[in-house]
């Protein structure tokens, strides 16, 4: 199966599964911490259910949850891990490409083919297209300060009130594609989609206005990957042209030829509590604090594969990275 179709659909010591190492700094990118610790979970050295690994979420109570590519979903809560699939429980299908908490600590899982499960603890409910789900191949998830959760599929944005659905698609709406890659949600409450090879798409609960190459300074129609920071800029991933900043009226776009972004094809980002954005990359992870840059890969660090497909931050501060063939990394800094 190719990496394109997956998308849509040490130098060190170890000890007991912790490596240590050294990082030397090269270009503009900024030198680690001199102890900077990592330990990488996998199928072969914990319960994590398969070692390609779709998402993550981490709960209130601090418990990880880890959606696998047809393994279901694996929670750990730093010490036991237990496994929830379709034989086990009434989770909808095994391939968890996402992964939302609500206000309630209920867990969403998207599915790649079997709709949205919903996860309370105890009960388990399943949404598809016979609910009124756009699509029952679901790639994300994100939910509204009002707890509205909004589900983009291969064919269209749902969204979800609580007791019933609303689709928008090209036919009804102004979104810019179908296929919905990413969702995320900024402080004034409007919805940012990316819309597959279209650019993004923004939803302000009355209009639509849709951002790409042809209008915008958008580096790449291909948007994998949105994430809002605290000042309010929106920036979004890129399967072909890195990284793109847009604070609203001014447009920044950041590759491999004039940052130190592992690689321009971008899989997440996430922003840490410091303000530090995190991109998952095909080439490994990339931090950037505004001003340096520092990449980490499986050659210079504890890293379990090049290929970042998810990435989180706990409260602690650890950053946790999926992998596709490595399973799961954890960084403390």
């Amino acid at each position: 199966m190719s990496k394109k179709w997956l998308d849509l659909i040490l130098t060190g010591m170890m000890i007991g599964g912790v490596v240590f190492f050294g990082c030397s700094k090269k270009g503009t990118k900024n030198v680690p911490s001199p102890t900077p610790t990592w330990t990488t979970y996998n199928a072969s050295n914990s319960g994590l259910a398969s070692d390609s690994v779709n998402a993550i979420a981490i709960d209130f109570q601090g418990n990880k949850w880890f959606g696998t590519l047809g393994h279901g979903v694996s929670k750990f809560t730093g010490t036991n891990w237990a496994t929830y699939n379709t034989t086990n429980s009434e989770l909808a299908h095994n391939n968890v490409l996402t992964i939302a908490i609500d206000a309630n600590s209920d867990k969403w899982f998207g599915t790649w083919g079997g709709g949205v499960s919903k996860f309370d603890g105890t009960n388990w409910t399943t949404y598809n297209t016979f609910h009124g789900l756009a699509s029952s191949y679901v790639w994300t998830i994100a939910i509204d300060a009002s707890g509205n959760v909004w589900v983009g599929t291969y064919e269209g944005v749902s969204k979800f009130d609580g007791t019933g659905w609303i689709t928008y698609n090209k036919l009804n709406s102004g979104i810019a594609d179908n296929r919905v890659r990413s969702i995320a949600i900024d402080g004034s409450g409007n919805i940012w989609f990316a819309a597959y090879q279209s650019g993004v798409s923004k939803f302000n609960g009355i209009s639509w206005i849709t951002y790409n190459t042809s209008n915008s300074g958008l580096t790449d129609n291909w948007v994998s990957a949105i994430a809002i920071d605290a000042s309010g800029n929106k920036w979004f991933g890129t399967y072909y042209g890195g990284v793109s900043k847009f604070d609203g009226t001014n447009w920044t776009t950041y590759n491999t030829s004039n940052s130190g972004l592992a690689s321009n094809y971008v899989t997440a980002i996430v922003i840490d509590a410091s303000g530090n954005k995190w991109f998952g990359t095909d080439g490994g992870v990339s931090n950037f604090d505004g001003t340096r840059w520092t990449t980490y890969t499986k050659s210079n660090s504890g890293l379990a594969h090049p290929y970042v497909s998810a990435i989180t931050t706990d409260v602690p501060g650890n950053k946790w990275f999926a992998h596709w063939g490595g399973g799961v990394s954890k960084f403390h800094e």
